[in-house]
């Protein structure tokens, strides 16, 4: 993904993101078509709303969206944050993670979506794998451009807790550890910086044993333990890295290529799932540091 550099602001770990060349809305309009349902929005009508609840995979609650027309005004706290245009998703969150919705949507424009619950976005992500590397693209957009409205008004402090980060489940890392059996996990000691912001994102790891510190601006926003990942959103969209990773304890870690990682999400639908959920947990924490 290219960066979009505004031209008052010199830095460009938080500049806001342009549209990834990997995503391809033809592509999406083809998954969401497969299996999904089509519905229109009147100007100003909620397509959802914040804190809405998805008491099961088959709720309202839980669907996700393509905006096939129009335009869709996202807000937090009544803050609008964002705009949706043609041929992009949201309310993928909701869906991937089944918690409530961190934001409202309401259609600017008369719109024209396509829905899918989660049980038609796994049955469509079944015959379509790729998908799920062009469905991080989106979500890694949505974290950059959170950042850049964080750091860009002071909505990080250093009195923030900080964010857990999800794990893997033990099945899922030992069939990692299988995979990668010649690049065994390596030994990071204590206070090691094992990626810095700016940075060309190489590798992504998994961290097998000790916790991690994911840092922006020295600020701790998340701590990464056994079972958890970091340093993928540089190898999805090959932008600058977001944060600075480092040891707090001796960690061992496995590192990933890019190779390796768009083969494994294209290939094993388990990887990629945990990496959605990964990285809807993350925007979703992002998104509560909205005042």
């Amino acid at each position: 993904m290219e960066l979009e550099m505004e031209k008052d602001k010199g830095d460009p770990k938080f500049a806001r993101p342009a549209q990834s060349k990997l995503y391809q809305p033809a592509v999406a309009l083809e998954f969401f078509k497969s299996v999904g349902k089509a519905e229109s929005f009147a100007p100003g009508k909620s397509i959802f709303v914040e804190d809405e609840g998805t008491a099961s995979v088959f709720s309202e609650g839980a669907r996700m969206y393509l905006l096939v027309d129009g335009e869709v005004a996202l807000s937090v706290k009544k803050k609008q944050i964002g705009t949706v245009a043609k041929g992009e998703v949201f309310g993928e969150m909701a869906s991937i993670s089944q918690l409530p919705r961190t934001a409202t949507a309401v259609a600017r424009t008369p719109c024209s979506v396509i829905s899918l619950n989660e049980k038609q976005f796994q049955a469509a992500l079944a015959k379509s794998p790729e998908f799920a590397l062009m469905l991080m693209n989106i979500i890694i957009s949505r974290i950059r451009e959170t950042l850049f409205n964080l750091t860009s008004g002071g909505g990080l402090s250093e009195k923030d807790r900080w964010n857990k980060a999800a794990v893997f489940d033990k099945k899922l890392l030992a069939d990692l550890e299988r995979e990668f059996d010649d690049k065994p996990a390596a030994m990071h000691p204590l206070n090691k910086v094992i990626m810095k912001e700016g940075d060309r994102g190489v590798f992504m790891y998994v961290v097998r044993d000790g916790v991690v510190a994911i840092s922006i601006s020295e600020k701790v926003i998340e701590k990464v333990g056994p079972g958890g990942v970091f340093g993928e959103m540089a190898l999805v969209d090959q932008s600058p890295r977001a944060a600075t990773a480092s040891a707090e304890t001796d960690c061992t870690l496995l590192a990933i290529n890019r190779t390796d990682f768009i083969d494994l999400v294209k290939t094993r639908p388990a990887f990629a799932t945990s990496l959605l959920k990964a990285l809807s947990d993350r925007l979703r924490f992002m998104t509560s540091k909205y005042k």
